[in-house]
């Protein structure tokens, strides 16, 4: 039945044509079993083109209804004119209303509606009943006419509730290209997350490698202890390194198999004192104290805060020359959390951070506003009198709607 009906649906001129083929056939029927008074007349004569052009009516009417609506008016001005009596086949009058009415013109289905409503009227003028009095009339009038405004307020309607669920589906096809378009935001700023949290990692883990084998080099021969240990704080700045990076680039990796056991989970705010405790390492004097009572925080915050003080401390010591010293403060509020990172060395301009970032990668100052904004934080980094850079952020414990 539902291959059926589909086919159906597909060939509506084929099921039109049925229709017209079967009031064909009653008019044929209709007009073979009814006398006439005058045979021979010119009215006779043309009963039959009559027909065959309102059956012509039902069976183009959903192709070219507008034409099929200004045929059947004529073919009825016709009966009116050469006095052809009402037949079956003005059934097809009702049907084109209803056409016109759903899928026409609006000119059209205005038109339609107007001469439906007269053409009761004119019939009964024009071919009284006998005995039918002044009420016997209008009460048949009233009785023919009801029809013809049912088929089009029928008619009509569908006209409406297609038109809502047409506006239905082209909402429905926005909100589908929005969300593609929100998706691929989406994905772009993860990628603008990644490439940050990258950054962080390549920038300060490359750069405590960097100055522990330059030490290491420099005492191999007279202190092979402290090589030693130089090379074993650059192997676990690697590792870490490492770790971190396979966490961060499994994001990319969703949906496949992963080797290789878990990853390590992201950097919080107590992990701030191991990163103290390696800047002190690599030879960078890191002042380091909390204020307040320390508390979990959302993970957002606490890793907001980790990088922006891990970035601070990077840009130290690439920067701040080779006396500079560093102090990190971390204040619990009630409402949230405060970091305030300094430096005594020469620094680097404040353009450069602005600009680019210390290593010229973009992932500067940039990078720890667009970190403390995803938070509904504040920073405010610059210049210190007298020399050095502060940075201070506010991460509060609910962004600001």
């Amino acid at each position: 039945m539902q291959s059926l009906y589909d086919f159906l649906r597909r060939h509506p001129t084929w099921v039109d044509s049925f229709w017209a083929v079967f009031l064909l056939g009653l008019s044929v029927v209709f007009v073979g079993s009814t006398p006439s008074d005058t045979p021979g007349t010119k009215a006779e004569t043309l009963i039959i083109p009559i027909v065959l052009l309102l059956c012509l009516v039902v069976a183009l009417r959903r192709r070219m209804p507008e034409k099929m609506l200004l045929l059947g008016i004529a073919l009825g001005v016709g009966q009116l004119v050469l006095n052809v009596s009402t037949m079956p086949a003005d059934f097809a009058l009702l049907v084109i209303t209803y056409t016109v009415a759903a899928t026409g013109a609006r000119w059209a289905s205005r038109l339609a509606l107007v001469v439906g409503l007269g053409a009761a009227p004119l019939a009964q003028l024009r071919w009284q009943e006998a005995d039918a009095g002044v009420f016997g009339t209008i009460a048949l009038m009233v009785f023919m006419t009801v029809p013809f405004a049912l088929a089009w307020v029928l008619g009509d309607s569908i006209r409406t509730r297609r038109a809502y669920f047409a506006q239905l589906e082209e909402r429905a096809a926005r909100l589908e290209k929005e969300r593609e378009a929100q998706a691929k935001v989406a994905v772009a700023a993860e990628r603008a997350r990644i490439a940050r949290e990258l950054h962080d990692v390549v920038a300060h883990n490359v750069s405590v490698m960097v100055v522990q084998a330059d030490g290491a080099a420099y005492v191999l021969d007279a202190a092979p202890d402290q090589a030693k240990k130089a090379l074993e704080t650059i192997s676990s700045t690697g590792r870490q390194a490492l770790a971190e990076m396979r966490r961060l680039l499994g994001v990319l990796r969703t949906g496949e198999h992963q080797e290789g056991g878990e990853y390590v989970p992201q950097p919080d705010v107590e992990q701030i004192e191991d990163l103290v405790e390696q800047c002190r390492g690599s030879g960078l004097p890191v002042d380091f104290k909390i204020e307040g009572t320390p508390r979990p925080l959302p993970s957002g915050v606490e890793l907001t805060a980790y990088r922006i003080v891990q970035e601070a401390l990077t840009n130290t010591r690439k920067h701040g020359g080779p006396n500079a010293g560093a102090s990190v403060r971390l204040v619990y509020f009630d409402d949230g959390l405060g970091l305030l990172v300094e430096d005594d060395g020469k620094g680097a301009p404040h353009e450069l951070y602005e600009e680019g970032g210390a290593d010229g990668a973009g992932h500067g100052l940039i990078g720890m506003r667009e970190r403390v904004g995803m938070v509904g934080g504040t920073l405010d980094a610059g210049p210190r009198p007298g020399g050095g850079f502060r940075i201070s952020a506010l991460l509060p414990l609910k962004p600001a709607h």
